[in-house]
């Protein structure tokens, strides 16, 4: 259940990577850039569910609070 679990967020983080890494593509934003690089890389780095999802959700609203 557990790698169940962490494959399947780090699908939707990937995801999600994807679309922040061709939105900061397009308007050459770098937090975005930066945020959709980081959301790629970091779920081979992890190897519990728990800090997978707190990181992610960090990762994710980043980009909403940090305006350059």
């Amino acid at each position: 259940m557990d790698s169940t679990s962490l494959i399947a967020w780090s699908v939707l983080f990937g995801g999600i990577g994807i679309g922040y890494l061709t939105y900061g593509r397009r308007k050459k934003a770098v937090v975005p850039l930066c945020t959709g690089l980081s959301l790629l890389v970091f779920p081979y780095f992890m190897s519990s569910v728990g800090m997978l999802l707190i990181v992610g959700t960090i990762l994710v609203t980043m980009p909403y609070f940090i305006k350059i």
